[in-house]
């Protein structure tokens, strides 16, 4: 569905192109992170797994960046895998203020578990693209993704 806005044509071509990357982003992602209700964690929560699975130790404002996140809220995504073992902060030994985030070995058994499912998904999501789409589609995201603002 595009939209019923009555503007120019290059109004009405922006939002319709908004609209549809919107709606296939928000299909795409339910379809994808549905089954992380069967581990017990977020969208989010599986981010910052998966980052430090991949990165290694970072601090809350550095993981908060990779996954797109507030202060706020990645302080309340790390506060939860906290309780459940997943991560630990640890203080730095030459500078007490600066505490990173680190898997613990249940976090790191987690995302290993999971991880793999993951990948299958994305990459079965994406089969409908030729790899060339697929590749042109990454490239027109990120330059998207990247345009400072007027």
């Amino acid at each position: 569905m595009g939209t019923k806005f009555k503007g120019s044509k290059k109004e009405i071509q922006a939002l319709d192109a908004f609209i549809k990357l919107k709606r296939a982003s928000e299909s795409l992602s339910s379809r994808v992170t549905a089954e992380f209700s069967k581990s017990q964690i977020s969208e989010s929560q599986f981010g910052v797994l998966e980052t430090l699975y991949h990165l290694g130790p970072l601090c809350q404002k550095e993981l908060g960046g990779k996954i797109l996140k507030s202060t706020g809220n990645i302080t309340l995504v790390i506060d939860n895998l906290e309780k459940r073992n997943l991560v630990e902060r640890v203080r730095g030994v030459e500078d007490r203020r600066y505490i990173t985030v680190h898997l613990t070995t249940n976090g790191k058994k987690l995302i290993e578990q999971i991880f793999p499912d993951h990948v299958k998904r994305i990459t079965n999501e994406f089969s409908n693209l030729t790899p060339e789409e697929q590749e042109l589609l990454a490239k027109l995201c990120k330059k998207l993704g990247k345009k400072e603002p007027n």
